[in-house]
């Protein structure tokens, strides 16, 4: 049966919650594989607005198995609240909401540290949500970070908090200048997090490869995007983890040989969130038109995102980092009524045509997007079903897409709604 990654062909907020979401009605399994709550996957269902950090979007079909696996860094008084959240609209989590006895958990001491290290760089701020996700994934590679399971043994988990408040409080009186950490004050409150959450730490690696064994159809839910991947995106400017398709295997214990398909999301449009490099960036009023249109403000942190024409070079990449066998294009309809669209194909520097991605964070913060224009749509995309009512110039637009990147477009969304999409090929 179909074991399908889903991940962010650009720089995340691509819509993949809606995707998934729309997914897993056919899935039994959805499983997220990296990152922390700095992600936010918003789903609009029946004009009711749900917005996920943590917990997989398939835990808004009843029945479905939903994994927090260990590639993902947990703070765990932002689980239990959106756990708290879910509950109170509804939603059962009780029986199919498994957390990763291996994944790290995010401390007190991680929020302070990223806080701390965003403000002392000034004008070189990364543009980190201050949620402590990259210390936490600094001390797992350290090899001295704190795991979920570790909840379910007190001492180990003093003995290992202990430990680490011996040199963290001295980086951050010394360095930073800021408050320390007293260790009974984290261990007391860490414990009342061990009560709520034991009955939902588990081992996922296990589950799901059971699950895969079983022939039930899975979906792999990354966060953020692959320009954001911490290997291939636009490093330093990106986030702590490996977001690209890969990161589905190292962040939940499943072979690669297990994988069928990848599905890559993409904006008609591109937007970025925080700082770093942006080819294709659309400023003035048109730039602020796509933003208030589409809605482009982090359902994490609310804030605005940077908003430009589609770039190619990008998507280019993404398809070959991920091997993806189809995408998926997210809101189309923010584009209805425009004269002309503009689609790059390329980057100029200093006279060279770059086809490919550079990697060079110098050369891309210089770069000149090369366009191809084409004819906009007047008529409105919002809630069409079928491939063949969208107007023709909105038909040519996916694709172009199609062509220049050789990949097929499988899924178009029309919409916010769960309904409002365009299925050109099943899954599952």
């Amino acid at each position: 049966m179909p074991n399908i990654v889903v991940v962010g062909a650009q720089w995340g907020d691509e819509g993949k919650g809606k995707i998934v979401d729309f997914l897993t009605e056919k899935a039994d399994v959805v499983a997220r594989y990296q990152g922390g709550h700095n992600a936010g996957h918003t789903v609009v269902i029946n004009n009711e607005k749900f917005i996920l950090h943590l917990i997989p979007s398939g835990i808004l079909h009843s029945g479905k198995i939903c994994l927090i696996g260990n590639g993902v860094v947990v703070d765990p008084a932002a689980l239990i609240e959106e756990m708290n959240g879910l509950k109170k609209r509804g939603i059962d989590i009780d029986r199919n909401l498994f957390l990763s006895k291996n994944a790290h958990l995010i401390m007190p001491y991680h929020m302070a540290i990223d806080e701390e290290s965003e403000r002392s760089k000034g004008t070189k701020k990364i543009g980190t949500t201050g949620r402590g996700i990259g210390p936490t994934y600094v001390d797992k590679m350290a090899r001295i970070g704190i795991r979920v399971v570790d909840l379910l043994y007190p001492e180990v988990f003093r003995e290992k908090l202990t430990a680490n408040l011996s040199n963290i409080n001295n980086l951050l009186e010394c360095l930073y200048r800021a408050s320390k950490f007293e260790v009974e004050d984290i261990y007391s409150e860490y414990m009342g997090y061990a009560e709520r959450l034991s009955g939902y730490i588990a081992d996922t690696d296990i589950i799901i490869n059971k699950m895969i064994g079983e022939n039930k159809n899975i979906l792999f839910e990354g966060a953020q995007g692959t320009m954001l991947d911490i290997d291939h995106g636009t490093y330093p400017y990106v986030t702590s983890s490996n977001a690209i398709a890969g990161g589905a295997c190292t962040g939940l214990g499943v072979g690669p040989t297990k994988i069928t398909g990848v599905l890559g999301v993409a904006k008609a449009y591109t937007t970025r969130v925080g700082g770093g490099p942006f080819p294709t960036e659309i400023g003035g009023p048109l730039g602020d038109k796509l933003r208030e249109r589409g809605g482009e403000f982090g359902a994490t942190t609310g804030r605005p995102r940077r908003c430009g024409w589609l770039d190619m070079v990008v998507l280019r990449h993404s398809a070959r980092i991920n091997g993806l066998t189809g995408f998926a294009i997210t809101k189309l309809d923010i584009l209805d009524g425009l004269e002309k669209i503009k689609i790059c194909t390329g980057y100029r520097h200093e006279g060279k045509i770059y086809d490919e991605f550079p990697k060079e964070v110098a050369v891309l913060e210089e770069c000149e997007p090369l366009y191809e224009e084409v004819d906009g749509w007047k008529e409105s995309t919002i809630g069409i079903r079928e491939f063949n009512g969208l107007p023709k110039a909105a038909q040519s637009y996916i694709r172009m897409i199609e062509k220049i990147l050789g990949v097929e477009v499988q899924i178009i969304s029309t919409g916010q709604k769960r309904e409002e999409i365009i299925m050109l090929k099943e899954q599952f």
